[in-house]
C-alpha cells in the first residue's frame, strides 16, 4: 500500500471537516437490517469537492448503469456472525495429503483401485493408489489429523471445524469454482458475497460491502465472473482490491487533469442529471449509479486508510509472514482482510492461486508432481491463514466472524497415470473447514471412505455449506430470494440444508 496514495487524498484539500462528517456515517454495527439507500438529492453534490469531482469523471468514463429494486429483507433470526472471510485455494487441494488421513492408502500404496467401479477421472488416466505424500499427526486437544505440509494450521485445530464429506458437481476447474462461489456451475449467477451484500447491507457506508483480494500472482480462471452480482443489483458486485500502488483500479481520476476542469464537469453533470430526472420520473437507474459513484468518492479517503499496513506492528507483520518473500504477497492480503472486516466490510474473499496452464503453476493443480506442487503453494498459504485465524481470535473478532477455507474440489487417491507422482481432479469428496461464530470448535463432521474416494458418512453439498453460512448470519436460505425472469431465485437454488451437527 503506497503511502503516497493516502497523502495525495489529504493534500487535495477537497474534504473539509463538514464533508468528512457527511461522507463518514457508518451504520450501527447492531443494525442488522439493510439500509434503505434513499436516493441522493442534488444538494448532496453541490459545491464541488472530491465527491463531485469523482462523480463527474466517472460519469464521463462509464456507460454502464446499476439498478436496484430497493427491497431489502430483514434478518430472519438472531445471527451468530456479522461478517465472513473466505479463503479460496484455487486448483484443487488434495484432501488426502492435508486434512483427511487415510492409513489404508499407505497400506495399499502402488496397488490398483478396486471395488469402486470404473475410476472416474478428469483426464481418463487412472493410475494406482498413492500413499499420502506428507506425514500425518494428531494435533491439539481435539486430536484432529493434519499433515506436516501445513505446520502452522496444524497448531489451530482446536479452533477449526472440518467438513470431511464435501462434494462438488464438476471436475472442471472453472465450473467447479463457479459452483463453490454461487451454487451454479454456469457463470452469471450471484455469488455468496453478493447475496450477503443484498441480504445484510453495509456496516460502513464508506467501504464496499463485498471485497475480493485476488492472489498477487494473478487472477483466477474466469476473472471477475467469480465475484459477479449476476442478476442482483450492480451495487452488490465484489470490488477488487489489489496489493501495490493501485489497490482499486480507476478509483482516482487520471493524472494531469485540472481541478477547475473537474468542477466544470461536475456542474455540467448536475444539470444533465436534473433534466434527465424530470423527463424520466420513477427511473431508478440514475440514482443507483450516483449511489455507486458516491461510494467511490468516499472510498478515495477510506480505502487508503483501511489498507495502510504501516499501522500494524512489526510483530504482527512477522506473524503473518510479511517478512518472508515466499508468503509476503498473500500475507498482505490476509492482513488486509482483517483490517477490512474491522472497518465494517461484510464479506472478504481472499483468493490463493491464479490462472491455470502456467509453468510453474501458481495454484494447487498438482497433476505432474503432487508433493512439489503442494509444498510450493503451502509455503505461501499456511502461515498467513493460521496467523489470520489466531489474530481474529486474540482480538475477539472470531466471536462474531466466520472464517471459511475452501477449494473447488479435492484430488484422487490414485495417481494420474501409472507411475506418475501427481493426482487428478476429484469432485466426489473433499475437505473444507470453518472457524468462528456459532460453530463447534475442534470438531470434524462427516467422513470419506477408507481411501478418500467417496463420502463415507453425512455426504455434504456446496448448497449445505452456503445454507449454513447464511444461517449463522441470521438468514434463512429458503427465504432470501430475488425475483428474476419469473422465478424467485435464491443462492442455494432449490437445494440445501443447514448442517446442524456443526453448530454450537
Amino acid at each position: 500500500m503506497s503511502a503516497g496514495w493516502e497523502q495525495s487524498v489529504a493534500a487535495s484539500g477537497d474534504l473539509d471537516q463538514g464533508d468528512s462528517e457527511v461522507l463518514r456515517k457508518p451504520l450501527d454495527s447492531d443494525e442488522m437490517s439493510v439500509s434503505s439507500m434513499d436516493p441522493l438529492t442534488r444538494r448532496d453534490f453541490a459545491g464541488g469537492g472530491l465527491a463531485t469531482i469523482a462523480l463527474a469523471w466517472m460519469m464521463a468514463d462509464s456507460a454502464a448503469s446499476a439498478s436496484t429494486d430497493g427491497a431489502k429483507p430483514l434478518l430472519h433470526f438472531p445471527p451468530k456472525a456479522k461478517r465472513v472471510i473466505q479463503i479460496f485455494c484455487m486448483g484443487g487441494v488434495s484432501h488426502v495429503d492435508t486434512f483427511d488421513y487415510k492409513p489404508d492408502l499407505t497400506a495399499n500404496d502402488g496397488k490398483a483401485l478396486t471395488g469402486k467401479g470404473t475410476p472416474d477421472t478428469f483426464f481418463g488416466q487412472p493410475g494406482n493408489l498413492m500413499k499420502p505424500q506428507f506425514r500425518f499427526e494428531r494435533r491439539g486437544k481435539s486430536g484432529l489429523w493434519v499433515s506436516d505440509l501445513l505446520p502452522h494450521l496444524a497448531t489451530c485445530t482446536d479452533d477449526m471445524t472440518f467438513l470431511y464429506s464435501m462434494t462438488s458437481k464438476s471436475s472442471n476447474h472453472t465450473p467447479a469454482t463457479f459452483f463453490m462461489n454461487s451454487c451454479f456451475t454456469m457463470n452469471g449467477f450471484p455469488c455468496l458475497g453478493s447475496w450477503l451484500s443484498y441480504g445484510l447491507g453495509s456496516q460502513n457506508e464508506d467501504l464496499p460491502t463485498f471485497v475480493v483480494l485476488p492472489d498477487p500472482r494473478g487472477l483466477p480462471a474466469g476473472g471477475s465472473i467469480n465475484w459477479t452480482n449476476g442478476f442482483l443489483p450492480a451495487a452488490h458486485q465484489g470490488v477488487e482490491i489489489h496489493s501495490g500502488k493501485t489497490p482499486v483500479p480507476d478509483l482516482f481520476p487520471a493524472a494531469g487533469g485540472s481541478l477547475p476542469a473537474f468542477n466544470a464537469g461536475s456542474r455540467f453533470a448536475q444539470t444533465e442529471n436534473r433534466e434527465y430526472a424530470k423527463s424520466n420520473p420513477g427511473d431508478s437507474e440514475l440514482a443507483a449509479r450516483i449511489r455507486s459513484y458516491e461510494l467511490a468518492a468516499r472510498m478515495q479517503t477510506s480505502v487508503p486508510i483501511a489498507l495502510n499496513l504501516d499501522k500494524e506492528t512489526e510483530q504482527t507483520k512477522r506473524m503473518y509472514g510479511l517478512d518472508r518473500p515466499a508468503s509476503a504477497g498473500f500475507a498482505g492480503n490476509c492482513l488486509m482482510a482483517r483490517r477490512l472486516i474491522e472497518q465494517g466490510v461484510r464479506f472478504v474473499q481472499v483468493i490463493h492461486g491464479g490462472a491455470f496452464g502456467g509453468n510453474p503453476r501458481i495454484n494447487w493443480d498438482g497433476h505432474e508432481n503432487l508433493a512439489k506442487n503442494h509444498q510450493q503453494q503451502a509455503e505461501s498459504m499456511d502461515q498467513p491463514v493460521a496467523a489470520l485465524l489466531q489474530d481474529l481470535k486474540q482480538r475477539g473478532l472470531l466471536e462474531d466472524t466466520l472464517l471459511v477455507w475452501t477449494t473447488e474440489f479435492g484430488r484422487t487417491p490414485m495417481t494420474q497415470g501409472v507411475g506418475a507422482p501427481g493426482r487428478d481432479h476429484h469432485p466426489h469428496v473433499f475437505t473444507v473447514w470453518m472457524a468462528g461464530a456459532g460453530l463447534r470448535r475442534g470438531f470434524g463432521y462427516g467422513s470419506s471412505d477408507e481411501i478418500g474416494y467417496n463420502p463415507g458418512s453425512n455426504a455434504l453439498e456446496v448448497y449445505d455449506l452456503h445454507a449454513t453460512i447464511l444461517h449463522l448470519l441470521g438468514l434463512d436460505h429458503k427465504r432470501l430470494t430475488f425475483y428474476h425472469n419469473g422465478i424467485k431465485r435464491r443462492l442455494t437454488d432449490v437445494h440445501g440444508d443447514v448442517i446442524r451437527g456443526i453448530l454450537s
